[in-house]
């Protein structure tokens, strides 16, 4: 009874935004280029090689030899030391970096299905190129307000681990299966490259429809339509945020959050991993929280 509820009402959503959608066709044709051509200039060029080269770098056992490098810090969250390659990448890639990693090192044998869901709640994470270079520099005017919210970023990301620490250590886990072999490198190179190409296309395809969903509530103003807008999609905000505290804490809340746009995302590269994402929602709004918190904490700092 309760899923034919949701069916029923997930329906009736739909056939709202249908109506929409041919009432306001211009205007969803013009968001929608927008958001194509958001896709390539920014999103493909920010994402593609990162998803390339972790692919390639998972593939050809990297998770293995950062191990020993990040046991001590993983351990932190009683987790493996290979599960550090996924913090590492997530954190350096951006969206949803961490997350494919994760499901690689699954995929691989070297996570169980519980640690890579309780690695999911805190290394999905925004790249420092957004937000060093497009919210500081461009939104704040200052490189130092964009550094200032990738330590808040990190830092936030790194306490919201803590939540999902496990009370069993991680020597004393059975792995799925054997390790694999790494691959040679022509052969993690041909897969990176058409993993990462087929990743793409589900990305682009939700950064243009919350994009499109995104448009009316940008028109609405002031911090409500900031807040409602990176609720949905981080790359929409930025237009929005004013170069004040109240923005600073925008900004580095919502960067935690990533919005309803990475949570689609996510799915997408986890699809056939087996991986649940629940941990990966419920860390993302800890660390959404954490992170307006330390913003108020440094904004008097900067502003």
């Amino acid at each position: 009874m309760m899923k034919l509820r949701w069916r029923t009402g997930a329906c009736l959503l739909l056939c709202g935004l249908l109506i929409w959608f041919l009432a306001d066709a211009a205007h969803v044709r013009a968001a929608a280029m927008s958001g194509l051509a958001l896709c390539g200039k920014s999103v493909i060029p920010a994402l593609f090689p990162f998803m390339a080269a972790s692919t390639m770098l998972v593939s050809m056992g990297f998770g293995q030899w950062a191990a020993p490098h990040l046991a001590g810090l993983m351990n932190l969250y009683r987790l493996p030391g290979p599960a550090g390659s996924a913090l590492l990448l997530g954190l350096v890639g951006g969206y949803p970096i961490g997350a494919r990693t994760a499901a690689e090192l699954h995929k691989s044998g070297l996570l169980t299905a519980a640690e890579a869901e309780r690695l999911l709640g805190f290394c999905n994470n925004s790249n420092p190129v957004f937000l060093i270079s497009v919210l500081g520099g461009g939104v704040f005017q200052s490189p130092r307000a964009g550094v200032y919210l990738w330590l808040i970023h990190v830092l936030s990301a790194l306490l919201t681990g803590f939540f999902f620490r496990s009370s069993v250590s991680s020597s004393r886990r059975s792995l799925p299966g054997v390790p694999k072999a790494a691959s040679s490198f022509p052969a993690a190179f041909v897969d990176g490259i058409r993993s990462a190409c087929a990743s793409m296309v589900s990305v682009c395809g939700f950064v243009i429809f919350f994009y499109v969903l995104a448009s009316p509530l940008a028109g609405l103003g002031g911090p409500l339509a900031a807040a409602l807008v990176g609720f949905l999609e981080l790359f929409s905000l930025t237009p929005l945020l004013t170069a004040d505290r109240l923005g600073f804490v925008l900004a580095a809340a919502c960067a935690g959050w990533g919005g309803l746009s990475i949570f689609c995302q996510t799915a997408a590269v986890l699809e056939g991993s087996g991986l649940r994402l629940r941990n990966c929602i419920l860390g993302k709004v800890i660390q959404g929280v954490l992170a307006a918190a330390l913003a108020a904490a440094a904004s008097p700092i900067l502003f």
